[in-house]
């Protein structure tokens, strides 16, 4: 079981929230809270290679998003509002509530970043620290797209078409998709750590035809609701400790100054490229992530 393998000795729990349940493994026994959080076509198993590490000094909460994984993927609503940002950080923030946490650290890549977002934007108070991986926040990287990243990140313009158009794509060859959107993003030496149980466990997911239409649901958020959210808060500031973690051969880093777009809006911000990786990166370079996640959890730890 892939639980025991990567996991070993973490607990697997469904979790109540207002709206279904979130789909969480939990290990360790520190007083300090981490919640993980993932990102696209993926799901908890991302973090297979950094929460076990973590959890010998913290316990550990990693989570599939609404929509993705074994979590609920409600049929999504004509303004995509159940799949904003602000209800999607809802759900994380009362599985650690109810697990016991009302503050906690947030570790997060890709659409998991996004979420993690929001719940520090409507949650100040209840935030340790929030590491961020490979993005900025969502408006500024639409705003200005180039030919560069609308070549890698397609799917930003293809999901938030209208239903079911991308979904019939999508159902059409999973496998082949995993197999295509993930060569197409990881840098080169990466490879040997997306084993091929790994990459069939990605695939059985999102061969669930429930779970292609909450991905493409967070992405019509996006693009949307989420936006209007966004403007709401467009002059906040958040002094909550800030790690921005981007590959150095992403697009993202590519494209971005990844460190100067984060103190647009973070007052206590510190970032580092991670060499030799592209999107995936804490699946690609796990000990560079894991070293930097320590150092800087450290600083903060209560």
């Amino acid at each position: 079981m892939l639980l025991e393998k990567y996991f070993p000795g973490f607990e697997k729990k469904f979790i109540d929230v207002d709206e279904g349940k979130v789909h969480a493994v939990v290990g360790g026994t520190g007083k300090e809270a981490i919640l993980f959080l993932h990102g696209h076509p993926e799901n908890y198993l991302i973090w297979r290679f950094i929460a076990p590490k973590l959890s010998e000094k913290y316990t550990v909460v990693v989570t599939d998003l609404r929509g993705y994984g074994e979590s609920s993927k409600p049929e999504g609503l004509d303004d995509h509002s159940n799949y904003s940002k602000r209800v999607m950080a809802r759900d994380q923030v009362q599985v650690m509530q109810k697990l016991g946490f009302e503050k906690f650290h947030v570790v997060s890549h890709d659409r998991g970043s996004r979420v993690a977002h929001r719940l520090v934007l409507d949650n100040l108070d209840k935030v340790n620290t929030v590491t961020y991986m490979d993005i900025l926040p969502t408006d500024d990287m639409y705003d200005s797209t180039n030919m560069a990243f609308a070549e890698k990140y397609y799917h930003w313009f293809l999901y938030i078409q209208p239903k079911p158009l991308p979904e019939k794509f999508l159902g059409a060859d999973p496998k082949f998709f995993i197999d295509f959107n993930l060569r197409k993003k990881i840098g080169p030496t990466a490879k040997p750590n997306f084993p091929e149980e790994i990459m069939r466990e990605y695939t059985r997911h999102f061969a669930n035809p429930e779970v292609i239409h909450g991905i493409c649901e967070d992405y019509r958020a996006s693009y949307t609701i989420d936006r209007i959210h966004n403007d709401e808060d467009r002059d906040k500031v958040i002094d909550t400790p800030t790690l921005a973690l981007w590959g150095a051969n992403g697009i993202v880093g590519k494209t971005w100054d990844v460190l100067a777009g984060w103190k647009k809006t973070c007052s206590n911000v510190e970032g580092l490229a991670v060499e030799n990786c592209g999107h995936f990166v804490p699946e690609e370079q796990p000990e560079i992530v894991l070293e930097a996640l320590e150092k800087f959890l450290e600083k903060s730890s209560l």
